[in-house]
């Protein structure tokens, strides 16, 4: 028998590691969008080409994260949350270091698809483990922790990618060093982290686990896995379209100066480290995950029309309009709790890690959408078509989501 003692500290740890992995994860993802155009143009790229081929290597590393889901999150139910949670960490972690000395935009495009790959696992395993080890009452105070001190990676990002002028950052190179550094780091902690008793439990019945494709094959499972997955999709919109594309947009709006995407993004991610603990408490107070998610999704839709309307306005209110968009888009907390709440212990891993990962690979069909309706609507008109579609997906799933909060998940899926 486990004492009560010894059970929390094994929780702590859990959500520590969960947490300053998620940290790295967050600070590989935004440090492209913080370096996008220095990298670029160091190789060769021309400033006027900088947009496109940003956004080709931005949909690399998506589709790297969509197929790395569907690997790390069966990986997951078959061999344990342990393995994918540091198997991951060291994939990207490595991928970031060689992202740093590529010399061509293949090598850049590779890097970026494995890091993507490697990225795919850590999340869905963190926020597993930490579910499954802490009671049920208190398990959403632990994955809002998880994502708040994670999405804080993106705040890193941006000091040392170059979001201020004023600060000394090294070259995007060395950025992408101290990347992976910092996760190969994290895999000193390895030691001490305990696999989730549900775990051990569910290998002990004679029952399948992992069966990614058994998602598909049951009517309402399969419903259940699509309204979690479209609830998510706004949060990727917002990071990947207005703020990682807001010099773009900016000019478009008639700012002059445009807007630097590094400083969108540090505010952004400022936003979503507050948000995330805010929806999270708010989803305890309330006692209700799809609350919570009605609320602050009800704020993107705020935050989005405050940019499109009044974010022209000066820097410091389209700064100001970053900072709130991205604290409304922090319900990707209590969105990534709700989904490992809603399976049982045999696909659990698995939802929780595909999820995040199909809602991060969405940004690939969004970005092709942005692309392709620009021309016929100007740049900021797809950018607002684009923005609405998501708003209304995300709200239909909502609304045919069952609550989580508190749920046992001691349970197998038949």
């Amino acid at each position: 028998m486990v004492s009560t003692s010894s059970a929390q500290r094994a929780a702590s740890l859990a959500v520590l590691v969960a947490a300053l992995g998620y940290f790295v994860d967050i600070y590989d993802l935004i440090l492209f969008g913080m370096v996008r155009t220095p990298s670029l143009i160091d190789l060769g790229v021309s400033k006027a080409d900088t947009r496109d081929v940003g956004a080709d290597l931005l949909t690399y590393q998506m589709a790297g994260m969509l197929i790395g889901g569907i690997f790390w999150g069966v990986l997951g139910d078959k061999r344990g949350r342990l393995s994918v949670l540091f198997g991951s960490i060291t994939l990207y972690s490595l991928a970031n270091i060689a992202n740093g000395m590529c010399g061509t935009i293949d090598q850049y495009s590779i890097c970026r698809f494995i890091a993507g790959f490697g990225l795919a696992g850590e999340l869905g395993a963190g926020v597993t483990l930490v579910s499954e080890l802490m009671g049920r009452e208190s398990r959403g105070i632990g994955t809002t922790l998880v994502a708040a001190i994670g999405v804080a990676g993106g705040l890193a990002a941006g000091l040392i990618g170059g979001a201020f002028e004023s600060i000394p950052h090294p070259s995007w190179r060395a950025a992408y060093y101290i990347g992976g550094g910092l996760g190969l780091a994290l895999l000193a902690l390895r030691i001490g982290v305990v696999e989730s008793g549900m775990f051990h439990a569910a290998l002990k019945k004679s029952v399948s686990r992992g069966n990614f494709f058994s998602l598909f094959t049951d009517g309402k499972r399969f419903l259940r896995y699509l309204a979690i997955i479209c609830v998510g999709i706004p949060v990727w919109y917002v990071i990947g379209i207005p703020f990682t594309f807001a010099n773009d947009l900016g000019a478009a709006m008639g700012m002059n100066p445009a807007p630097n995407p590094a400083t969108a993004l540090f505010f952004c991610y400022g936003g979503c480290t507050l948000g995330g603990l805010g929806c999270g408490l708010l989803s305890q107070k309330l006692r209700s995950r799809k609350k919570a998610l009605a609320i602050f999704l009800a704020l993107v839709v705020v935050a989005m029309v405050l940019y499109f309307t009044v974010g022209a306005t000066s820097p410091a209110v389209f700064y100001a309009i970053c900072l709130f968009g991205g604290m409304a888009t922090g319900y990707w907390a209590v969105f990534v709790s709700a989904a490992a709440e809603l399976f049982g212990t045999n696909l659990r891993a698995t939802v929780t890690t595909t999820v995040p990962n199909f809602v991060r690979g969405s940004l690939v069909g969004v970005l092709a959408l942005f692309r392709a309706l620009t021309d016929s609507l100007t740049l900021v008109g797809s950018a607002i078509a684009v923005g609405a579609l998501t708003l209304v997906i995300a709200f239909v799933g909502l609304v045919t989501l069952q609550e989580t909060f508190a749920v046992d998940l001691d349970y197998i899926e038949e």
